[in-house]
């Protein structure tokens, strides 16, 4: 993509996540955000004079937000109104601007099987500018997904607590339960799963070519055999399946949006019940 062209898609990213991120958004993210990092700083017996609350609280009024951004194979893909990669682009932006509108802090962890780049957390618009550009960008060294990988490494890397969004389409063989749990004892994760409707329900449009975007095996498959499309949509209710259960038993919340659906909508779903 040439320079021009980039600017021009971080412009307009831009526009649109502000805009979100002040009018539709304004207020949710911080009363939903907030408060999680509540320090317990002071405990003592009550005094003559003092607040009649002996416990005192803390609020950190910065909060440190960490996306951890899926750039593998699969992210390339997508059928209806978007790729998948591109609309987790615009999902990472309104969250960054609505994090900066708080005074809070950004960082980036991009990641396929390996941790592709690492953006050490900062403010400022000129930081999520950045942040946007390298998303539109970015070629990652490998093509396959470990969300387990990504997750030691949120782990390790973040030693104060923070909020981590985890953007994937969560197309991982490997269980990662364990340091999803871990991880989230130690920061505040959530999960923001974006797929492509034909993941869910194939299409009836007779011979099909396809192709894993991960391991480049490709095969012809006959979308007319109403088997095989049965087949393709159980297999997918087994995978959501696998993924909800796994979030539950590590307390995380878990939103999943298809590139057809309004993302907005499914954010502030989001930001409401953890209000």
């Amino acid at each position: 993509m040439e320079t021009s062209e980039i600017l021009k898609k971080v412009r307009k990213i831009e526009i649109k996540a502000r805009g979100l991120s002040s009018n539709v958004f304004a207020g949710q993210y911080h009363s939903a955000f907030k408060g999680r990092g509540m320090a317990f700083s002071e405990v003592r017996e009550y005094q003559y004079g003092d607040d009649v609350r002996v416990k005192v609280f803390e609020e950190e009024r910065e909060l440190t937000v960490m996306l951890m951004i899926d750039v593998s194979g699969s992210l390339d893909f997508g059928t209806q109104h978007q790729m998948k990669r591109d609309m987790v682009t615009e999902i990472a932006a309104t969250i960054a601007f609505s994090a900066i509108q708080n005074n809070d802090k950004i960082g980036v962890a991009f990641f396929s099987d390996r941790i592709e780049k690492y953006i050490p957390p900062k403010k400022g618009r000129k930081h999520i500018l950045y942040i946007i550009r390298e998303m539109l960008d970015f070629h990652p060294v490998s093509k396959r997904t470990d969300v387990k990988q990504a997750l030691e490494f949120l782990t390790s890397v973040s030693k104060r607590r923070c909020t981590a969004f985890v953007l994937s389409d969560f197309y991982d063989r490997q269980d990662f339960l364990q340091p999803l749990q871990i991880a989230n004892r130690k920061h505040d994760v959530v999960a923001l799963q974006v797929y492509d409707q034909r993941a869910r329900e194939l299409p009836d449009v007779g011979l099909m070519r396809v192709v894993d975007a991960e391991t480049g095996y490709e095969q012809y498959i006959d979308t007319s055999s109403k088997r095989l499309r049965q087949a393709h949509e159980k297999y997918w209710r087994q995978r959501q399946d696998v993924l909800r259960e796994t979030m539950n038993k590590s307390n995380v919340d878990l939103v999943s949006i298809a590139t057809n659906e309004d993302y907005v909508k499914a954010l502030l779903l989001l930001f409401k019940q953890r209000s």
